[in-house]
Order: C-alpha cells, then sequence, then structure tokens
C-alpha cells in the first residue's frame, strides 16, 4: 500500500506518439501505470488515458517511480498483437540510469534469476532454485563526478524490478531507489534514476519497425 501517494498533476498527459491503433506515452517518475486496490491508487496513466480514449489498454508497465517510455493499445486485436512481442521477446527496450559509484568496465550482462521476495513485497530478490530468469545487458555511457556513473541497460527479460535488483547486485544502486539503495545513495535524488528511453516494435498495421524514444530527464 502507498499511505503517501501523491501522483504528479503536470502533464497530466505527456502523449509522444498517437495513431488509430497505438499511444505512446511518456510517464513521470511518481505515477502509477495502472490502479492500485485502494481508492486514493485509482489515478493513475491508464486511468488519465481512458478519460480520452475509452478503448484504450495497457499493454505494459513501468514501476510507479520509473519514467519514459510505455505503449498501449487502442484495441483488443492489436493489443493482443502487441503483447505477444512482449511475451515472446520481440520487442527492444533501452532504459538510461545513474547508479552509484564508477563501474569497472565498459560493458558487460548480469544473469540472475528473480522471484517475489514475498514478505517485503514488492521487492523481488534473487533465487538461484525457485527464481525466474531474467537478464541484463548494460553500457557505460559516462563515469561522472561524484562518484557516479551513467548506464545504458537492455532488458532481455521483463522481470518485475529487475533493472533496480541487477544494478544493486552489480554493487551499484540506482541513486534514489527506495527499496535496494542505502539510505546514502536513496537520498543523493529526489526521484529514482532510472527512464525507459526507447522502445522498438513491430507496428501490426503499418507492417513496419517502429522506435520511440523519451528524452531523459536527469
Amino acid at each position: 500500500m502507498l499511505p503517501d501517494y501523491a501522483p504528479p498533476l503536470e502533464p497530466y498527459l505527456d502523449i509522444l506518439y498517437e495513431d488509430d491503433y497505438l499511444l505512446v506515452l511518456n510517464k513521470q517518475s511518481g505515477l502509477l501505470s495502472v490502479p492500485g486496490r485502494h481508492d486514493h491508487l485509482k489515478d493513475c496513466l491508464e486511468s488519465r488515458v481512458q478519460s480520452r480514449y475509452p478503448t484504450a489498454s495497457t499493454i505494459h508497465r513501468l514501476d510507479m517511480e520509473t519514467s519514459g517510455i510505455l505503449v498501449m493499445a487502442l484495441s483488443k486485436e492489436i493489443h493482443g498483437h502487441v503483447g505477444r512481442q512482449f511475451e515472446h521477446r520481440r520487442t527492444e527496450k533501452t532504459y538510461i540510469a545513474r547508479v552509484a559509484g564508477h563501474v569497472a568496465g565498459d560493458e558487460g550482462e548480469v544473469d540472475l534469476p528473480l522471484i517475489c521476495d514475498w514478505p517485503n513485497r514488492p521487492r523481488q530478490m534473487v533465487d538461484f532454485e525457485r527464481g525466474k530468469k531474467a537478464l541484463t545487458r548494460w553500457r557505460v555511457l559516462e563515469r561522472e563526478e561524484g562518484d557516479v556513473t551513467r548506464l545504458e541497460l537492455k532488458p532481455v527479460t521483463g522481470r518485475s524490478h529487475q533493472l533496480r535488483v541487477h544494478c544493486q547486485q552489480m554493487g551499484h544502486s540506482i541513486l534514489g531507489d527506495p527499496f535496494y539503495a542505502s539510505d546514502e545513495v536513496k537520498n543523493m535524488t529526489d526521484r529514482l534514476q532510472l527512464h525507459a528511453h526507447s522502445l522498438s516494435l513491430f507496428h501490426p498495421v503499418r507492417k513496419e519497425t517502429v522506435t520511440f524514444t523519451s528524452p531523459v530527464p536527469f
């Protein structure tokens, strides 16, 4: 439960692209992708979109703290087609993150299975016996002053909190992370410094691969 949920009001909707089939949104950090169970959690990206586009449906989600690209379908047929692309890993997603410390090496991958840490949900944890496969590829973009590294993250799988846990397991938690960072790293910024920067998928009507991007706000 999020007793202090206070979603940002401006911009109410940030639409990056729309046609008769798809909507591409730029979700703000602090806004839920879909409504929670309690009344004070009903304001979310999905409900805001549906107030203007009643047939819109959410194909995939971003964590409340994560900003960036989220795609919604405007019909059941399109939802099914694009949803299968996510399910079968035919989309390509790129995230940008700022993490604590200077990461050694210029690129690599983290291959650690994840499972819900049930007593502490929504936290996730590494579990080699029961966890589901989770693979993230990473590349250093910049080693900044102040002992911070800017990373490009490409999740091959799409597990809950995957990028956040994998960065923590690298020894470099994402700045502002309320779940997986130390208090010092959490308090370095006023938000989680993780942004869904680009997404490529096959447009089921245009019959071509399309790529959407969102400017990184940090």
